[in-house]
């Protein structure tokens, strides 16, 4: 039955993706963040629906008169050389047979990411998205939520199998990135039940996320909130929400939760800890020999960690998103992995700076808050998990330049000057019909 219930899902959008293109990025999201295949046990569980939905968005977007066009800044630029870099690392890659697969899987997310980014072209369609996000998300948290709750917190809250958030720690980075999403989408309405809805779910999202048990999501929690308390003008009102919310989810928590947390400090006598130290040692000792290209798409296999870890016996994968990307991208590819991310954490910031004295921005002033810290998120969390290449990332920036383009056209509407201005200090720039010229007249 759950079978059937989601193929007549996926395949009934099929004709509303071809009427309407953008459909097709919500039901791919939906697909790829909640994976609803991964949850039945007969012929849907490995059938290619993300493919057919993708297939089905590229025809629509060819069919349809609508139109799409991509907003350049320097953060796209960055996106696009890092896209380009990603295949040529590919190219040279040390095994790649085995690196192709890989590539094969973040083309596909590059692929939908750069369709969002031509078809989610307004406030609307960027709230569906958002809303797509922290259901297909959420699900996981509120269901963790209420599981840790009738369990005692007594065992971990998985990710969906067979996707790239699986397990415990990655599942976790994936619902604090979301987190800040929920808290959007509270801003945006004014309805009661909708807000209380929502706190509900954080609530419920921020318990499953204590009970992944996951060290490196306490610590990226310490950062966000030290993060929202130092960029809000509540501070005192946020400060007394996590006050009297945090002490209540710590003293939930079983012991051996609190002894989990404690071998942060005792690292060096834990083997999980350790193992993540060999293999960041593996990734460093492996780019002194490739510091360019790297060793390509799914470099941590045994066969070199005999080579370069200082335990060859202990193989993992990288457990960083920096050591991901410069094991496998090269010193090349980590720096524009980072540079992304800074310019789009500064995308943000120009936008909540020429946003707030707005009111009929403030969704936009609301949204580029919250995707900040989520980047934070993403950049502390990350620290301890290899999801360079996760889609919601760049879900997170894409949004970013969304938001930015619309926010650029709005106030060129309401200020030549302003548009002025901003496109000097977005040099360079490729829209046509914009003409940059530094005459003081």
């Amino acid at each position: 039955m759950r079978d059937l219930i989601v193929t007549l899902a996926v395949l009934g959008s099929l004709p509303f993706i071809l009427l309407r293109p953008y459909v097709g990025v919500l039901v791919w999201s939906w697909l790829g963040y909640m994976n609803p295949h991964r949850f039945t046990w007969g012929f849907a569980y490995n059938f290619p629906f993300s493919q057919i939905v993708a297939l089905t968005t590229i025809v629509a977007v060819v069919l349809s008169t609508d139109p799409k066009r991509i907003p350049w800044f320097g953060v796209t630029f960055i996106w696009l050389l890092f896209v380009v870099w990603m295949n040529i690392t590919t190219v040279f890659a040390i095994d790649p047979e085995v690196s192709v697969p890989a590539w094969e899987r973040a083309m596909k997310i590059q692929l939908i990411a750069w369709i969002t980014l031509m078809l989610i072209n307004d406030p609307q369609r960027l709230r569906y998205l958002i809303w797509v996000i922290v259901v297909s998300l959420g699900f996981f948290g509120v269901k963790g939520g209420i599981f840790s709750i009738l369990t005692g917190g007594n065992y971990l809250v998985m990710g969906p199998p067979d996707s790239m958030i699986p397990e415990n720690n990655s599942l976790a980075v994936a619902l604090l990135m979301t987190l800040p999403l929920f808290r959007f989408l509270q801003l945006s309405y004014t309805q009661k039940w909708i807000k209380y809805a929502l706190l509900a779910a954080m609530a419920l999202t921020m318990l499953a996320i204590l009970t992944s048990f996951s060290r490196g999501a306490l610590i990226a929690i310490l950062a966000m909130g030290v993060f929202m308390i130092l960029k809000t003008p509540y501070r005192f009102r946020i400060g007394l929400v996590m006050l009297v919310m945090l002490p209540f989810m710590f003293a939930f928590m079983p012991d051996a939760w609190y002894e989990r947390m404690a071998t942060i400090e005792t690292y060096r006598i834990d083997s999980s800890a350790m193992g993540r130290i060999n293999a960041w040692y593996f990734a460093y000792n492996l780019v002194k020999d490739f510091p360019y290209m790297g060793g390509g798409f799914d470099t941590f296999t045994a066969e070199l960690y005999i080579r370069y870890a200082p335990d060859p016996l202990t193989v993992l994968d990288s457990h960083s998103i920096y050591f991901e990307a410069l094991a496998e991208q090269g010193f090349i590819g980590l720096g524009l992995f980072l540079m992304l991310g800074i310019m789009t954490f500064r995308m943000c910031s120009w936008v909540i700076k020429n946003t707030k004295e707005h009111e009929d921005l403030r969704w936009a002033y609301n949204l580029t808050s919250m995707l900040q810290i989520s980047l934070v998120a993403y950049a502390v969390g990350g620290i301890f998990l290899g999801l360079a290449y996760y889609d919601l990332y760049y879900h997170i920036i894409g949004m970013a330049v969304i938001t930015c383009g619309l926010v650029k056209k709005a106030l060129a509407e309401k200020n030549p000057v302003e548009e002025r201005q901003f496109v000097l200090a977005e040099q360079p720039t490729t829209e046509v019909g914009v003409k940059v010229t530094t005459d003081a007249k």
